[in-house]
């Protein structure tokens, strides 16, 4: 309730109702001066914020402590002093995608070009090299410029005083081409030729429509990118990364379903419920992975090798987390909740690697 005075008249200037109270009985609104000054709007705005953060770190408290009870208490009906499901995850979501594109994801999917590979690794390297020379002996003549190019450069490899470093292996490549999926890239300059070849074919020889879209795709990648495989992963790497906030909101209805459907002989749980329990797992474990980036971060700063065993004792809290919650969410007994968290364990993992393939084909589209 605000400090501003109260209105004498009764009736709510937002819907017109008689008020019987402080407060509009219909639209909730309350009965008080419409004119207030710069002091009552800070007092406002300072309640409003107070009690945002009591409510989220009560909710908070229940939702780590207590795997299942707060959806438990949701759909009891009790909400007033806990934090909306919906709110709690796009507060928590914001925050998890800010500290992770802004600290974690920045450095952690990047390609150290510069780093040097191991004397095993070079080695390889070499028999590959000659390998691909002495089967296009014949060919690579043909072009002696790019021929004595490579031959310098297998010398250069072979010297152990110079240091080779993860870019350098570009160089040793061929002239294949950067993408080429469809197997045909390699036959084209440009989107262009191949374009211009396609029209003078008769319709029955022409490519199908989705296998020109691919090949249109590759030489424009190979255009942009030219040889530079780590200038396109990290890009694609980006890219997908990127989209993840999406992946993980659309994969929240369908984790929701997979509930549905293990629990469809349980009459009293609708898609709701099941929706609001994923949407507290997943508030859940946006916090863990956090705590997970961080403690990675502090061993690569550190050296310790002990934080590796804590990362991985985190992630089967959180599997641990899943079984409390549905043993205390749906009710049913221990054999019948383990084999039904297995389960769940294995649909979901097989939905987000579906999910995953199909937004890293999408990202991929538009490198």
């Amino acid at each position: 309730m605000s400090h501003i005075p109260q209105r004498k008249e009764k009736d709510c200037l937002n819907c017109g109702t008689i008020v019987q109270g402080h407060y509009c009985h219909v639209c909730g609104q309350e009965n008080v001066v419409p004119k207030e000054t710069f002091w009552h709007m800070v007092t406002h705005f300072l309640y409003d914020i107070t009690h945002f953060d009591s409510k989220f770190f009560a909710t908070l408290k229940d939702l780590i402590f207590k795997p299942g009870f707060l959806t438990r208490e949701y759909m009891a009906g009790r909400r007033a002093k806990y934090l909306h499901p919906v709110k709690m995850y796009v507060f928590t979501s914001a925050i998890f995608f800010l500290l992770f594109f802004g600290f974690f994801a920045g450095d952690t999917f990047k390609i150290n070009n510069s780093k040097l590979v191991s004397g095993k690794a070079r080695l390889i390297a070499i028999e590959e090299i000659e390998a691909d020379l002495l089967k296009d002996t014949i060919q690579a003549k043909a072009d002696s410029a790019n021929f004595i190019r490579r031959l310098h450069k297998l010398e250069q490899m072979k010297d152990t005083t110079v240091p080779v470093t993860i870019a350098d292996f570009a160089e040793f490549d061929d002239d294949s081409s950067l993408l080429n999926i469809s197997g045909f890239a390699d036959k084209y300059k440009s989107v262009e030729q191949y374009d211009s070849i396609q029209k003078q074919l008769p319709d029955s020889l022409r490519d199908s429509w989705s296998l020109r879209r691919l090949i249109k795709k590759e030489l424009s990648v190979n255009k942009r990118y030219g040889k530079n495989k780590e200038a396109a992963f990290e890009k694609l790497i980006q890219t997908v990364l990127h989209r993840l906030p999406y992946m993980l909101f659309v994969s929240l209805p369908l984790f929701a379903l997979i509930l549905k459907l293990l629990y469809i002989r349980r009459k009293n749980f609708f898609y709701a419920d099941h929706g609001v329990f994923t949407i507290h797992l997943y508030i859940f474990s946006f916090i863990l992975l956090l705590v997970v980036f961080s403690l990675n971060r502090l061993r690569e700063y550190t050296g310790w090798g002990i934080l590796g065993w804590v990362i991985g004792l985190l992630f089967i809290l959180l599997n641990i987390y899943l079984y409390k919650a549905m043993r205390r969410f749906y009710g049913q007994r221990r054999f019948k909740t383990i084999v039904k968290f297995l389960l769940t364990a294995a649909l979901s993992l097989l939905m987000m690697l579906i999910l995953f393939v199909l937004f890293f084909f999408f990202s991929a589209i538009e490198l």
